[in-house]
């Protein structure tokens, strides 16, 4: 399991068009992808998951990766977090 914090960059925090961005994304990975903030807990695979996260700009979650690859599949999810634009 790898895992690191990182802050929601996008102006409009994670809504609906960000969310479906960001899952098709995640879904390039064969690893399980977690969103955790607040002690909830996402599935990065699930828009519902992740809307009801409310993740608004400047929020700090914590992305988890656990299966293969961890860290590179770790490093690119949070650099997509960190660079999403609407």
């Amino acid at each position: 399991m790898a895992e690191e914090k990182v802050a929601i960059a996008n102006e409009m925090g994670m809504h609906a068009r960000a969310a479906a961005q960001f899952v098709a994304f995640a879904y390039k990975y064969d690893s399980n992808i977690s969103l955790i903030m607040d002690n909830k807990q996402a599935n990065a695979k699930s828009i519902l998951n992740i809307i009801m996260l409310g993740l608004k700009k400047g929020d700090e979650v914590t992305v988890r990766v656990e299966g293969g690859k961890e860290e590179e599949v770790l490093k690119d999810i949070v650099n997509y977090i960190k660079n999403m634009e609407d």
